[in-house]
């Protein structure tokens, strides 16, 4: 009974890090092919990369600590 359960135990572990490995490099499998190859990797677009630069200004604007106001109280003293 043992060896069945750590049969199952085994044989499951093995099915779920075989998923994972197949989820992980299958979207990729052409460029590892062509990497493989030694074909050049393509290149992106120019309006991809300027896209990509300024979502990246806009994060670090958003990021930037705003000053507040003085309070109304304090310029009314």
């Amino acid at each position: 009974m043992v060896t069945v359960l750590s049969f199952a135990v085994f044989a499951g572990t093995l099915g779920v890090s075989i998923y994972a490995l197949v989820v992980t490099i299958a979207p990729r499998m052409d460029r590892i092919i062509g990497a493989l190859r030694g074909q050049p990797a393509h290149r992106h677009p120019l309006a991809t990369l300027v896209r990509a630069e300024q979502r990246i200004a806009v994060r670090r604007w958003a990021a930037t600590p705003v000053r507040s106001a003085p309070s109304s109280s304090r310029a009314a003293a």
